[in-house]
């Protein structure tokens, strides 16, 4: 049933229900792979029908443009954690924050984000995100402390959150037939290698130029994206009768975000579990199910659907995405911060270190997708969760003088593998969970729930951050055995909640 659901997209006004199935992999596969999350939200997929672009080619450039100054710059921010740390003298509490400043906002504003554009204009919204975004990182290439710096990554995760939903809502829109499947794999192809070349090239900026180069490179990658934006992107039509904007379930959900995130942030990191942080997660939790009252109260005017709350599939599909998306920001985050502050890597080499993992994702990727007509999403979720299992452990081998081929290669392609396996079946697994109505609306879910799983692991890493030396090896070895358990129980949420596409009911949502 997965497959067909992916080979005979539902009649529903979802742009990505509608590509076409290799394209739709490639564009879930590559997500995936670069950002650690799958990406479909409502901006992508509530829209009119397809106006060809007058400009096709500074369409499809300035969409990939705009993607790539999220996904290049979040990779490259892992890289740069360390150079951060030493230059403006932060503690592990707020270097945390340099990641999480940026995912909390975006995570929380995604679905938001893409109804801005349904509201006001994709054109619009998209140069909007993009300035935002430009002005975000000139922000953090000056800041003075580290506080300021994560205000400022703050403002970069509120304009990608605008930007990156409209960006694909736009090339959705723009392109139709053979010629969208096209752009959705140019689109893809371009941003790919944007992906693996980001590390690298961030870890020389930094090793040469600095830390604040890497945020200095943005601003004229925007500048030309908003050009070739309001140049060649024309003025979708506004209209009245859009549904409203639902101000308030993304307030909540803001709220419970930011109150459960520093609990766990400051909880697990220096201030220990005092009133404070107990109070922080105990008011997140509260504020989470008054979005979910709230929601359930709106019904159909809701950002996310309430019929996706009840749909015991969708529960475990949605926990392994929590699960084992946030074992792998973890993972992402600590590795190179281990291979910069005690192995003796430089920035550029520990960057280098993650270029198997988006090549191993884009041969490996296609293969599972094609693989679950045959037997189905349930054993590839399985067996890719078991594998980043695997991949983790293998981080075991990793330490003072370790030698990369033998120790730090093997952990990172066994985790692209199973990321590999788990991608794509996921996007499809999470398409046929929901009716046609609430497709986009179920994987720009999704997507947040994927936000959701790297704030709170990054969240939880602050003890791991904050020692050195023999300390550091020890700690970050029993973060890769404990995220080789979060991603076993990933696995075993797949096999007692999602039933497989065979034993699904007929009816849904």
């Amino acid at each position: 049933m997965g497959q067909r659901a992916i080979r005979e997209p539902p009649p529903c006004p979802f742009w990505i229900a509608q590509v076409g199935s290799a394209a739709r992999r490639e564009i879930f596969a590559y997500l995936a792979s670069v950002t650690a999350k799958p990406l479909c939200d409502r901006a992508q997929a509530l829209g009119s029908a397809p106006r060809p672009a007058r400009r096709p080619t500074l369409v499809l450039a300035a969409t990939v443009l705009a993607s790539s100054l999220d996904f290049v710059d979040g990779s490259v921010v892992n890289v740069g954690v360390p150079a951060i740390g030493h230059s403006l003298h932060g503690d592990a509490a707020l270097l945390q924050w340099v990641v999480n400043g940026y995912l909390l906002p975006l995570s929380a504003l995604l679905l938001l984000g893409g109804a801005l554009g349904d509201r006001f204009g994709r054109r619009g919204m998209l140069a909007l995100g993009i300035g935002l975004f430009a002005l975000g990182s000139a922000l953090c290439a000056v800041a003075p402390t580290l506080e300021w710096l994560i205000v400022a990554r703050a403002a970069q995760g509120l304009a990608a959150a605008v930007m990156l939903p409209n960006s694909l809502a736009v090339l959705g829109a723009s392109f139709e037939g053979a010629s969208r499947n096209r752009a959705v794999g140019i689109w893809a192809a371009a941003a790919s290698i944007a992906a693996a070349v980001g590390p690298l090239l961030g870890g020389w900026l930094i090793d040469t130029v600095g830390w604040r180069a890497i945020f200095l490179i943005n601003l004229p990658l925007a500048a030309v994206a908003i050009g070739v934006t309001l140049y060649a992107v024309e003025r979708d039509p506004v209209g009245t009768d859009r549904m409203p904007l639902d101000l308030r379930g993304a307030a909540l959900i803001t709220l419970a975000l930011t109150g459960l995130t520093w609990g766990l942030t400051e909880g697990a990191g220096a201030m220990g579990w005092r009133p404070a942080p107990i109070g922080a997660v105990i008011a997140g939790a509260l504020f989470a199910a008054a979005f979910i009252r709230t929601e359930r109260r709106l019904g159909d005017r809701a950002m996310t659907p309430p019929a996706l709350f009840g749909s015991a599939p969708l529960v475990g599909l949605n926990l392994l995405t929590l699960l084992l998306y946030g074992a792998l920001a973890g993972f992402m985050l600590l590795l190179p911060f281990l291979l910069i502050t005690e192995v003796g890597y430089s920035a550029t080499e520990a960057g280098a270190t993650l270029l198997p993992f988006p090549i191993v994702m884009s041969v490996i990727s296609p293969l599972a997708g094609d693989l679950v007509g045959r037997i189905g999403a349930k054993p590839l979720l399985i067996g890719g969760a078991c594998l980043v299992a695997v991949g983790l452990l293998l981080g075991l081998l990793t330490g003072h003088g370790a030698n990369y081929w033998a120790t730090v290669l093997p952990s990172v392609v066994v985790i692209a593998l199973g990321m590999s396996c788990a991608a794509a079946p996921l996007t499809t697994a999470v398409l046929s969970s929901v009716d046609a109505r609430h497709t986009g609306a179920a994987s720009g879910l999704n997507s947040a729930v994927a936000q959701l799983g790297g704030v709170i692991v990054i969240a939880l890493v602050g003890a791991v951050l904050a020692t050195r030396g023999a300390a550091l090896v020890s700690a970050f070895h029993v973060a890769a055995v404990a995220g080789a358990l979060v991603a076993l129980a990933a696995a075993a949420g797949i096999v007692f909640l999602y039933p497989g596409e065979k034993s699904q009911p007929a009816e849904r949502g």
